[in-house]
């Protein structure tokens, strides 16, 4: 324990040499692969367990001294850095372990597993970053980390699209924060936290707030939040395991992370709390209503990873980050949860597809009584995890901003009724299923037991959790506590009818098939980003590339080129190999050098 406490390094340092060891001997490892990666996320949890309880450890490596100036790599691995140590190295560690059932008949298993110690380094040096710099080099690592496994099946065009989309769309928000570092340099004169957030305070407001929208932007395109969360959905093209550690638990909780970390600096920049505020509950109704509508139930889980981000951006825009915290545990615990059940629905029944379920409780009852853990935890019904901090995010929120937190509270509804719709027509009802489904192994079943503990017993660790971090949970109020569960049950009622064999996949009415397809298709902002920002970017791309590049440019250069070809081509027919022709050429030389120096000297 003293080892991992004065060693934090050994997070990033332990799955990074895991990583290259597995990606060097592919065909040495074999089968054996799972259980040299799964050291990465063990020595994760060692270093959080060691630092949340002991404090921990720092350091400071000079990288790049230009003059007086130097940009430093740090790391310090305190109480918050600890906690997310503790939420990627469970996860990981339950992913890789599922993971062993879960693709062993697939290609390319050895790769797999190093690229997810590769994201288990990357994510946790993002998470003990203590400068801009360290954090900027580990949130790309994990977005690269993310590219490649959503394409991890490269050879299916959907997953490489998917993929491209994926890294794309996430570097419109990086773009944003290396402006935003480039802020803070300016101001401050450097990018450690310490200097950064210490000087917050006396940074001029215009100054604060521009570098906070940076950072506000780069967290919304990590945290797949309105208008950037169009990537998410079609991430779901990669490995389910994938989708639960990096798409649903891990790496798309970055961006509220690193709210959470910057925090000073959005206390000095009101306009930014406002506008995270917003596109979080913006995001938190819409994409719920969107879940709602979803037959694929990755999707289903997809949105609904994105409605719940949104609520934690609504908690950092009314200030209450150490909620939002709370609830981003709790989620990774029962989203990631619901995402390894879905995996295992999707090993054991062969489809994904909500529609050729049904009945499956009788024939995997492990998956189902784990899936209802995660369901309930999900839809905010106590005791469940997801009641405490989700209802703490309602009230922060609805004290500060009661429209906000109003809409929160449909989307808590909407919430309760996705979430039984996928239940039922998934787990109860007559099969729909053309195979028999069959129950998992007991490799890929025994993660979920654990998460499943934790999505249904998390929720006591709020005022633990609220310590370490520095602050107090309000108690929750009779009121706000009361209409949430009444709310979640009627969210329940009304999702458990819709899915009723005669009323699945039917309406009763023209505007309700209208708002059906509309939210079925994200209420349209994917195309609306393809038709009108896609569509005329890549048009000005491919004119400014004829024009620019091919036509002058390239012509330039080819021009120069087919002229100094012509002349040579006229010069070679001089030599003729006719002495008279080659006396005559020398004669006329001579005259003109002699005219030419004549005119010159007069």
């Amino acid at each position: 324990m003293s080892i991992l406490t004065h060693s934090a390094y050994l997070a990033v340092l332990v799955p990074l040499l895991l990583a290259a060891l597995l990606a060097v001997g592919v065909r040495l490892w074999g089968r054996g692969a799972p259980w040299v990666a799964l050291a990465g996320p063990l020595t994760v949890i060692g270093i959080g367990v060691a630092s949340l309880r002991a404090g921990g450890d720092s350091a400071r490596i000079t990288w790049i001294r230009v003059g007086e100036r130097s940009l430093s790599l740090t790391y310090n691995a305190d109480a918050l850095a600890a906690v997310m140590l503790l939420v990627v190295g469970v996860v990981a560690a339950c992913v890789m372990v599922f993971s062993i059932g879960y693709m062993h008949r697939e290609k390319g298993y050895v790769r797999y597993y190093a690229l997810l110690s590769l994201f288990t380094a990357s994510m946790a040096g993002l998470v003990i970053a203590a400068d801009l710099a360290t954090l900027f080099i580990c949130w790309e690592l994990v977005g690269a980390c993310s590219f490649l496994l959503i394409g991890f099946w490269y050879d299916k065009p959907s997953a490489a699209d998917a993929a491209r989309k994926a890294f794309m769309v996430t570097r419109v928000g990086d773009a944003a924060m290396l402006v935003g570092m480039a802020v803070l340099w300016r101001a401050s004169g450097g990018l450690e936290f310490s200097l950064i957030l210490g000087a917050a305070a006396p940074f001029a407001p215009a100054v604060a707030t521009a570098a906070a929208v940076c950072i506000l932007i780069a967290a919304v395109g990590k945290s797949a939040q309105f208008p950037l969360h169009i990537w998410l959905p079609e991430a779901m093209e990669g490995p389910t395991p994938v989708s639960a550690l990096i798409h649903a638990a891990t790496m798309v909780a970055a961006g509220v992370f690193l709210i959470a970390r910057t925090w000073p600096l959005f206390a000095a920049a009101p306009a930014a709390r406002d506008l995270a505020l917003v596109l979080g509950t913006i995001t938190a109704l819409g994409a719920a209503s969107v879940a709602l509508a979803q037959r694929d139930i990755k999707k289903v889980l997809a949105w609904s990873t994105i409605s719940q981000l949104g609520f934690m951006f609504a908690a950092l825009g009314v200030g209450a980050w150490q909620v939002a915290i709370f609830h981003l545990v709790t989620h990774a615990a029962f989203k990631g949860l619901l995402f390894l059940t879905a995996g295992s629905v999707i090993h054991g029944s062969g489809t994904q597809d909500l529609r050729e379920m049904g009945g499956l409780a009788g024939r995997m009852p492990v998956t189902a009584a784990c899936w209802i853990a995660g369901a309930v935890s999900l839809a905010g019904i106590p005791p469940a995890a997801g009641f405490f901090s989700k209802d703490l995010v309602v009230s922060s929120v609805l004290h500060s901003a009661p429209w906000a937190g109003v809409a929160l509270l449909a989307a808590s509804a909407l919430t309760a009724a996705y979430a039984a719709r996928a239940t039922r027509l998934a787990f109860f009802g007559a099969s729909r299923s053309v195979t028999p489904a069959h129950e998992a192994p007991w490799i890929m079943l025994g993660p979920l037991v654990v998460l499943a503990a934790a999505a249904l017993v998390l929720g006591v660790a709020g005022g633990p959790l609220a310590s370490a971090l520095g602050t107090t949970f309000e108690p929750l109020s009779v009121t706000i506590a009361g209409t949430a569960i009444v709310l979640a049950l009627t969210g329940t009622v009304l999702g458990w009818r819709s899915a009723r064999p005669q009323a699945a996949w039917t309406v009763a009415t023209e505007g309700w098939r209208t708002f059906m397809r509309a939210a079925a298709s994200g209420w349209g902002v994917d195309a609306f980003v393809s038709r009108f920002v896609v569509t005329p970017v890549t048009a000005t791309a491919r004119a400014t590339d004829a024009m620019g590049d091919r036509l002058a440019i390239d012509g330039l250069a080819e021009g120069v080129a087919a002229l100094a070809s012509r002349v040579g081509a006229l010069l070679t027919e001089i030599q003729s190999g006719d002495g008279q022709w080659y006396a005559g050429l020398m004669a006329t030389g001579v005259v003109l050098l002699v005219a030419a120096a004549v005119w010159l000297v007069r």
